[in-house]
């Protein structure tokens, strides 16, 4: 099967680690990741988000990690437009978390508007921190955890503006 995801992937979380994990588990993947244009608008709250070149080597070692596992192959693709490149011919499922599955709709909507099959949708749960909220890059950034959901009283986070 080949499997397709998105998303910014910055930091990288165990949230994330759970998306990769089951896109792995069903097939080979592609993760579109998003361009530096794209990122920003993505967020719910505007904060730094590191350029492509460095989150791509980011999930790098993560899904060569996962693709070692599962003997898979993947590849990394930059995302311009948030539909992007789950509406070409040649996947067959989409992950998704909880918060993404609308968008989903919306790319099965496109890919019928093409003449293409729909994909199959699989939501990935939320990963949840030790404080029982959900993990997240922004938390992450923001020093209220770490990637793993772990509480950080201590940090102060990453800087939130654009430096």
């Amino acid at each position: 099967m080949k499997v397709v995801l998105g998303g910014t992937f910055d930091p990288v979380h165990d949230g994330h680690r759970a998306l990769f994990e089951r896109a792995f588990e069903l097939g080979d993947v592609t993760v579109g990741l998003t361009s530096d244009e794209l990122a920003p608008k993505t967020r719910s709250v505007d904060r730094y988000v590191r350029p492509f070149d460095e989150r791509k080597a980011g999930i790098e070692s993560e899904l060569e990690s996962f693709a070692d596992e599962y003997g898979r192959s993947f590849e990394i693709r930059e995302l311009t437009e948030p539909t992007g490149i789950a509406t070409e011919p040649g996947f067959d499922v989409l992950i998704v978390s909880p918060e993404t599955k609308d968008g989903a709709k919306k790319v099965n909507e496109e890919r019928r508007q093409k003449g293409l099959s729909s994909l199959d949708i699989e939501v990935v749960d939320h990963c949840y921190a030790e404080d029982g909220k959900v993990i997240s890059s922004t938390r992450i950034v923001a020093g209220e955890i770490d990637e793993h959901g772990n509480v950080t009283p201590e940090s102060n986070g990453r800087s939130s503006s654009y430096e």
